[in-house]
């Protein structure tokens, strides 16, 4: 996805799934793919997916929308607890910690 015009079905994009690190792993086996599809100026345009399971991040600034699954991210900082299902959209912040508890696969568009 490059040019004006250009379209990409998300919801049934092929993503190639790696192993999460195991420091990252709470409980499970899940497992993460992403795709960049495109970029505009600084922000990059993307799909993203995880497995089930519970992982911790780090977060980098981004806007997603889930187009699958169910999932809850918590908070570290005590932040209110976001429940993820199709057409949640949500804002992260740099630098925060989360633990990711995904039920069902969940897919997401990034603008990050």
């Amino acid at each position: 996805m490059s040019t004006i015009g250009d379209a990409v079905d998300a919801a049934r994009l092929t993503l190639d799934h790696t192993p999460l690190p195991q420091e990252s792993v709470v409980t499970g086996s899940p497992t993460t793919a992403y795709r960049d599809l495109t970029s505009l100026s600084d922000v990059t345009i993307g799909v993203w997916e995880h497995t089930p399971g519970v992982s911790r991040d780090v977060e980098s600034d981004e806007v997603f929308v889930v187009l699958s699954g169910d999932a809850t991210v918590s908070f570290d900082d005590g932040s209110p607890t976001i429940d993820l299902h199709p057409g949640s959209v949500v804002r992260r912040h740099a630098g925060q910690r989360t633990t990711w508890t995904v039920r069902e696969t969940l897919r997401k568009v990034y603008v990050a």
